[in-house]
């Protein structure tokens, strides 16, 4: 029998993460565990903002990650899933409708894919040089009525979805992908980075309480918004934990490499005044929050969020960080935990995306989320319908 192994490649503008995870079969209970295999890790250079600018540079690098990876695996890489993140990720909603179609008035699978196809061509002016990513069903409505689950089998004359299209330039992915085929990896398919890291930070009832999972990068903060279970909105924002660099150099007239350091708390605070950076950081981590803050106010959803905000990404350890998230978004705020053996290859929560998409690979459907509608939303997106 053939391994069971799959692998997440997570491209991020500070640093490039492979995980490779094999499912292992134990003959006497039946039951499947997960393995990580290896692990590789590479600094990232030729991105900027998420996006390409020197894709020789990113395919070498990455080239870097992947040999880690198979020498701590000991299998050689040839094919992953690629996490498609960075400023050119977007939303756009829209509803579709179909009246049913069967004498009997009964919903079936072609009302469904009907009512998908519908909400598609509502939102495709949007989609110009865009890719769509994952189309996922927000709510199902019969003549008008809000149904709770899937309405396949029920009754009524017509049907309504309201769809939320997740689209990032398609230049963009063009490039990414080709980086990654010229560092000999084929890939299979593809994930929004904020939905990955969702798959293993978060946990059901948080999802379905709903929440906010921020993971705060080097040049970007990428976010997905949950309730009732379904990621409702996912966005990122052109600003990250680098902008906190900048500002501690402006601040303390500095090298940027000195104020890295006194960022994440390398240099003794007796050099330099413990209450101006601070108040350096808080004043960054203020305005990111105000970011968050505004858009859930655009969704309606600001208030109901009862899981709050879970903060991930590199930096999530920054400072006084859920204080400072807590007092903006008036949410209970925590850093994300990784639930996850202590003896494995991975570190921290900032492999979470790498490995989503290897657990992705493994346990979901993976040919049907990309671009379906409908009826054929494959695991992956059947564990979102309302």
């Amino acid at each position: 029998m053939s391994r069971r192994v799959a692998t997440g490649i997570d491209i991020g503008t500070y640093q490039i993460k492979i995980v490779t995870v094999e499912e292992i079969s134990d003959k006497r209970s039946g039951l499947r565990q997960l393995r990580i295999l290896g692990t590789g890790l590479a600094e990232s250079k030729g991105l900027r903002h998420g996006y390409i600018v020197n894709k020789e540079e990113v395919s070498a690098c990455i080239v870097k990650a992947k040999r880690q990876a198979e020498a701590s695996a000991r299998i050689p890489i040839r094919s992953g899933f690629l996490a498609v993140g960075g400023i050119s990720l977007d939303e756009s909603r829209a509803t579709g409708s179909a009246i049913i179609s069967r004498a009997d008035q009964e919903i079936t699978s072609l009302d469904l894919e009907k009512a998908g196809k519908a909400a598609r061509e509502v939102a495709a002016p949007g989609f110009l040089n865009r890719h769509v990513l994952h189309s996922i069903p927000l709510e199902y409505r019969i003549d008008g009525a809000k149904v709770l689950g899937d309405p396949f089998g029920m009754k009524g004359v017509r049907l309504e979805v309201d769809y939320l299209f997740v689209t990032c330039l398609a230049q963009h992915e063009d490039a990414l992908a080709k980086a990654v085929e010229d560092a000999d990896i084929e890939i299979i398919d593809q994930m929004a980075s904020p939905l990955a890291g969702s798959y293993v930070l978060l946990e059901g009832d948080q999802k379905m309480k709903g929440c906010v999972l921020a993971n705060i990068g080097a040049e970007t903060i990428s976010i997905v918004v949950y309730d009732e279970g379904i990621p409702v909105s996912v966005k990122v924002f052109p600003m990250g934990s680098s902008h906190i660099t900048d500002d501690i150099a402006l601040g303390l007239r500095i090298s940027l490499e000195e104020a890295e350091r006194v960022k994440i708390g390398r240099l003794s605070g007796q050099m330099y005044p413990r209450k101006k950076v601070d108040d350096l950081i808080g004043s960054r981590l203020v305005a990111m929050f105000a970011l968050i803050d505004k858009h859930l106010k655009s969704l309606g959803r600001r208030g109901p969020l009862p899981a709050g905000i879970i903060i991930s990404g590199g930096g999530a350890g920054i400072g006084s960080i859920s204080d400072i998230a807590k007092g903006s978004l008036k949410l209970p705020a925590r850093l994300a935990e990784f639930r996850i053996s202590s003896d494995t290859k991975i570190r921290d929560a900032t492999w979470a995306v790498a490995y989503g998409l290897a657990l992705w690979g493994l346990t979901g459907d993976t040919n049907a989320p990309k671009k379906s509608i409908g009826a054929h939303l494959g695991k992956f997106m059947r564990q979102f319908l309302p």
